[in-house]
């Protein structure tokens, strides 16, 4: 029956992704089981989306509740959820204005937009840039995969939206050479997510915002994958207290919906006027109604305390790898966003590890992702590291 679905949907989807031949059908905690009922822990959350691991009754409930009283209404009227939902993202990002999305992507479709009309009103004039980073990765549609700092996701795809320049991450002086009376923006993740894990130094972030305030550039931060979370707090700059003007945030903020947001300061939010972007999802009563509920899930579960806890012992227990296998080079990470470098590809580890019945992902082509689900545990911990280990020894024979 597995071999029988995954041929057939081989034969119905664009092949743009190279699945792993497994079949989910339910989840459990943070563990998924494929038909066949095998069960499997995940340290990938369905990269870094399910931050409250699987059939929580109270997310489970106020989405069963939502789609009994109203699923869609279009933009063109209120609705409760997404009141709710918007005033819980200010409160927690400490953004002035909120639009929903979709996605990610479209998260960071409509932050380029804003930047780009907030420079247009104070200079009367299109002919804006961008600088975005080396490594980056921001999504997949025309105008995100622009300021992707990554040749071999664009080359097919070219001409792609102008005015992008691409720095170095955490060099200053890289991103001050890109700098020009055009430059409307500076987009980056915080913590580089496909790039590699790499996350930025608070000296750079300090450094960006100067530069910012001193010429009034918009400063952007994808808070995508890094966010809600993830690091042991809401957004990652919390933790340094560097604030941007815009956001953009997904992933976790449903928790499993398709549901994304891109928030702002009110100085640049301003720019935006009726009729300069939209959509027609966005901040439907079904998806803002599951990302209220994930906020207050958040704060009962004392979700944020429990990730800086457990992610210690995780970093703990990934250091013990690393001194003990010359395979791999260096941990690096924040909170429960966490990678392994190795001197080779990672393929082999990855798939031993799901025949073993762990699920982990890569970050490149090196690198060991671990983006579980917020509310693992230290015995989850231990569960996959004596996976990860044994799928490391027996590959290295």
């Amino acid at each position: 029956m597995n071999l029988e679905i995954i041929e057939e949907a081989e034969h119905n989807i664009m092949h743009t992704y190279n699945r792993f031949p497994v079949v989910l059908d339910k989840g459990e905690g943070v563990y998924l089981y494929d038909i066949n009922g095998k069960k499997y822990l995940d340290f990938a959350a369905g990269i870094a989306v399910f931050a409250l691991g699987y059939g929580n009754k109270e997310y489970n409930d106020a989405l069963k509740e939502q789609i009994e009283k109203l699923i869609h209404t279009s933009n063109l009227y209120y609705n409760l959820p997404m009141v709710e939902a918007s005033s819980k993202l200010k409160k927690a990002s400490f953004m002035d204005r909120v639009f929903f999305t979709n996605s990610g992507t479209e998260a960071i479709e409509g932050a380029i937009k804003l930047a780009r009309k907030y420079f247009y009103k104070k200079h009367n004039t299109n002919d804006s840039e961008i600088i975005a980073m080396v490594h980056s990765f921001h999504g997949r549609s025309m105008g995100a995969l622009s300021v992707t700092g990554n040749m071999k996701y664009q080359e097919a795809f070219r001409p792609l939206i102008g005015g992008v320049e691409f720095a170095d991450f955490n060099d200053i002086e890289s991103v001050k050479s890109k700098i020009t009376e055009k430059t409307a923006a500076i987009l980056l993740e915080p913590v580089q997510g496909e790039g590699g894990i790499y996350p930025a130094t608070k000296e750079f972030l300090l450094e960006l915002r100067k530069l910012c305030d001193e010429k009034d550039i918009v400063l952007i931060y994808d808070e995508i994958q890094c966010g809600m979370g993830r690091t042991g707090e809401m957004f990652s700059y919390r933790s340094t207290g560097i604030k941007p003007d815009i956001i953009t945030t997904a992933k976790a903020l449903g928790c499993g919906v398709p549901v994304g947001a891109f928030a702002a300061i009110e100085k640049v939010a301003s720019a935006f006027e009726p009729g300069d972007h939209g959509s027609t999802y966005g901040g439907n009563p079904l998806v803002c109604a599951a990302v209220s509920k994930v906020f207050d899930l958040f704060e009962s579960m004392n979700l944020l305390e429990h990730v800086k806890e457990v992610s210690a012992y995780l970093e703990q227990r990934l250091d013990e790898l690393v001194n003990k296998y010359s395979v791999i080079e260096l941990r690096r990470g924040v909170g429960l966003m966490q990678g392994l470098v190795f001197t080779k590809p990672v393929g082999e580890y990855i798939n031993k590890a799901l025949e073993k019945g762990l699920i982990i992902i890569s970050a490149g082509t090196n690198i060991i992702r671990l983006v579980p689900p917020l509310v693992i545990t230290r015995e989850n911990v231990d569960e996959m590291i004596q996976i990860l280990e044994s799928s490391i020894s027996e590959t290295e024979g």
